[in-house]
């Protein structure tokens, strides 16, 4: 497992972007840094997301894999519509210094660049 942190990059609202929105998740990696959907799968109710936004209240969820093999961030198992899809997820490799981009469920896509990926200790 991992502990990954990705920051708002610089965009047309935040031309600085912002470490103080963005998203603090767990997820197993493979040892190239992609997201492992096979550990996934065993490791499911570990896979914790927090969404931080400035002067937002902070949205608790998890990273799903949809059967359709979209990975997204779902902060309400019984609604669908805040489900927040990682574009092409499944092919980013999550190292620091990467970019990816998510569909928030306000319906802006936006960037955002990964500043810390560690791994846990066993168990974590």
């Amino acid at each position: 497992m991992h502990e990954i942190r990705l920051e708002l990059a610089r965009d047309h609202e935040m031309p600085e972007g912002s470490a103080r929105r963005g998203y603090l998740f767990r997820a197993p990696l493979d040892g190239e840094g992609y997201l492992d959907k096979n550990a996934w799968r065993e490791l499911a109710e570990r896979c914790a997301v927090t969404r931080f936004w400035d002067g937002a209240v902070t949205e608790l969820g998890t990273l799903v894999l949809r059967a359709d093999g979209q990975w997204v961030f779902d902060f309400d198992p019984a609604d669908d519509a805040d489900d927040e899809p990682g574009y092409r997820f499944g092919s980013h490799v999550f190292q620091v210094g990467e970019y990816v981009s998510i569909l928030e469920h306000d319906g802006h896509e936006r960037t955002f660049r990964v500043v810390a990926s560690k791994a846990l200790p066993q168990g974590d």
